[in-house]
C-alpha cells in the first residue's frame, strides 16, 4: 500500500459516518451514510434504499463525491477526506465487510452499494497547517 493511501485509510477507520453528493440536471443532493471501508480493495460499502433521493440521483449518474471529516474548531486538529468515485452494487466480498461493521444490519438485509473511489484528498493539519495528501487512481 502506498504511503498515501496508508494515511488516508487510517483517517478513514478513525469514523464511520460520510456526506454522500450526487447531481442530475445540475441539481446537487447531499446525504448522510454510515460506511464500512474494504481497505485491501480500497471501496467504501453503504446501505440505502434504491427509492431515496441520493440513490434515483446515482441510477442517473453513478459519478459521486463524497467527504468524511472531524469536527472540530482546533485549527490545528482539522483532517477531512475529499473524494470523488462510482458506485455500482456491492459484491458479495463488499458484504462481508459491511456486515462485519455493522453486523446488526443483517437481519435487515438491505442493499448495499459501494462506492469505488477515483481519487481522494486528506487534509490533516496535524501534520503542518493545510497540509494534504493525494490518491489518485494511475
Amino acid at each position: 500500500m502506498s504511503y498515501e493511501l496508508e494515511k488516508i485509510a487510517t483517517f478513514i477507520a478513525k469514523h464511520h459516518v460520510m456526506s454522500l453528493a450526487t447531481s442530475v440536471d445540475n441539481r446537487p443532493y447531499s446525504t448522510p451514510l454510515f460506511y464500512a471501508y474494504h481497505e485491501e480493495k480500497n471501496y467504501f460499502i453503504f446501505a440505502s434504499d434504491s427509492n431515496t433521493k441520493h440513490m434515483l440521483d446515482i441510477a442517473q449518474n453513478c459519478a459521486v463525491s463524497a467527504s468524511i471529516y472531524l469536527e472540530t474548531k482546533q485549527i490545528s486538529k482539522i483532517e477531512g477526506l475529499q473524494i470523488c468515485g462510482v458506485i455500482s452494487s456491492a459484491d458479495k466480498d463488499a458484504q462481508i465487510e459491511y456486515y462485519k461493521a455493522f453486523n446488526y444490519a443483517k437481519i435487515l438485509q438491505p442493499k448495499l452499494y459501494k462506492l469505488l473511489p477515483s481519487m481522494m484528498k486528506l487534509t490533516d493539519n496535524s501534520l503542518g497547517f493545510g497540509k494534504k495528501i493525494i490518491w489518485n487512481i494511475t
